[in-house]
């Protein structure tokens, strides 16, 4: 959701998390999660055009739920989403892929179907090609019909392999043991 209150007001307080498939920086508005990625912090502060602020306490509890994820502790992110960086179609793609289950993945079109909004596969594609919100909001969790798909983020689609055989829908291969 996004705030009511004048952006001028709005704050970005930003973490760093250190994780298996590389540093995850997190940015978190006052209205919740807005922003997150692999070391792209300076490019989240300047597409958000927002004063930084220092704000442990704000971070925190992301922090602590993507630290939880990895560990395995975690399946599902109760943290507030600020959508600001997205709308229309887009954002009802996201906001469908968002309740997409720990563990489980969709094709695009699946997702296409379930967000209802006539974007076709490779239009999802792009969508999750420019997702401001991987791990979160888990784009890693779409799948081509025909095998994994692409995923631009950490170091590609061994970033998403890995995140699908830590979430258990793909099973380990040799080179995970």
């Amino acid at each position: 959701m996004t705030s009511s209150r004048d952006d001028m007001t709005t704050t970005v307080a930003f973490a760093e998390v250190p994780t298996p498939v590389g540093p995850f920086v997190l940015a978190v508005t006052e209205d919740g999660l807005v922003a997150s990625g692999w070391g792209v912090r300076d490019r989240m502060r300047d597409r958000l055009g927002l004063p930084e602020v220092h704000d442990p306490d704000r971070t925190g509890s992301v922090v602590e739920e993507l630290s939880g994820y990895f560990t395995g502790a975690s399946r599902r992110f109760e943290t507030p989403i600020d959508w600001r960086l997205t709308s229309g179609v887009r954002r009802e793609v996201l906001q469908a892929l968002y309740e997409v289950p720990y563990g489980t993945a969709v094709t695009y079109g699946e997702l296409a179907a379930r967000s209802g909004t006539g974007v076709p596969a490779r239009g999802i594609g792009s969508i999750m090609g420019s997702n401001p919100l991987p791990i979160v909001v888990p784009c890693h969790r779409v799948v081509a019909g025909n095998g994994l798909g692409g995923f631009s983020g950490g170091v590609g689609v061994e970033t998403k392999r890995w995140l699908l055989t830590h979430e258990g829908y793909l099973q380990p291969t040799l080179l995970d043991l």
